[in-house]
């Protein structure tokens, strides 16, 4: 069994990404500029956006982080939606979410302009990725991808049971790993919730993707020997043994099922780590026109 080191990656693709910022600054081009809107005090959504204005700064990206109460109407989030649209200077721009019960989640996602929605949420850019022209593909699903690049996982011909079908991971997924190409070519199968006979379809998954944010749901039992375990579930329990009284769990019941794996994310350090390099990646291709000239 090896383990599929999200952290050690991590640190690989900032070094490159910041090459690749200070290459194009001396070049003559722009500081990459990412804006983020948080909304609320969710401690969950403080950790995540504190992490990605934290490397941004590590990789060379200007940042803004724009708060609002809880409170703060859909109408004020549009209007500051359309004057970051409009502003030159800002390449990419994304909504931390979850947002409150009455703001609309998709009107805000539709708000944002294509070319500046590095989050790849906007359903243009899922469109574009869908039918495989160029398009900003959302963090997680990139990060996954960025594993199985990264330590060769074969996919060509392999069975891949992605479970759950969330728009942000298990969809997208499921579509890039079935494309032609690397990584990509992989018979994929997509359960949830009303699968029947899910033991037996994810027993026979060279690849199994767990992306449906239920705690060490997938046992032992559920997996074949020798398979490829990717763990996106990430989730907040008490704990006894830990300094702050919580830790962060996974989908996948780790030491049950890893001994059976020929590889395996840990959570944490596994793909979470790099969903932020993901972002940084497309604020760069923005910055660059890359994906929209």
């Amino acid at each position: 069994m090896q383990l599929l080191d999200g952290k050690k990656l991590a640190a690989e693709m900032k070094l490159e990404i910041a090459a690749e910022v200070l290459q194009f600054k001396n070049a003559g081009g722009k500081t990459p500029h990412l804006a983020a809107i948080l909304v609320g005090h969710d401690g969950a959504s403080e950790t995540y956006v504190s992490g990605k204005v934290k490397a941004c700064h590590e990789v060379g990206i200007k940042s803004t982080l724009i708060r609002y109460e809880n409170s703060v109407t859909e109408k004020t989030l549009l209007e500051k939606i359309a004057e970051l649209n409009k502003d030159r200077d800002i390449d990419g721009l994304i909504v931390q979410l979850p947002l409150p019960p009455h703001i609309s989640e998709h009107n805000i996602i539709e708000a944002i302009d294509i070319k500046k929605d590095v989050d790849g949420f906007h359903p243009m850019n899922i469109g574009r990725m869908v039918i495989g022209m160029p398009s900003y593909i959302s963090a997680t699903p990139a990060g996954i991808l960025e594993i199985i690049k990264r330590y060769d996982i074969p996919t060509a011909g392999k069975g891949c049971v992605v479970v759950g079908r969330s728009n942000i991971v298990g969809k997208p997924i499921s579509i890039l790993l079935s494309r032609k190409g690397y990584p990509g070519d992989a018979t994929v199968t997509v359960c949830h919730s009303k699968t029947i006979n899910l033991k037996e379809i994810t027993r026979q998954a060279d690849i199994l993707i767990a992306a449906l944010g239920q705690p060490e749901f997938i046992k032992e039992d559920m997996v074949k020997e020798g398979a490829v375990v990717i763990d996106v579930g990430i989730t907040r329990v008490e704990s006894t043994v830990t300094r702050s009284g919580w830790k962060l769990i996974g989908d996948v019941c780790f030491n049950e099922v890893a001994p059976k794996c020929s590889y395996i994310t840990p959570v944490p350090g596994g793909v979470g780590m790099l969903t932020v390099v993901a972002l940084l990646k497309n604020t760069v291709l923005s910055a660059k026109r890359i994906i929209y000239p």
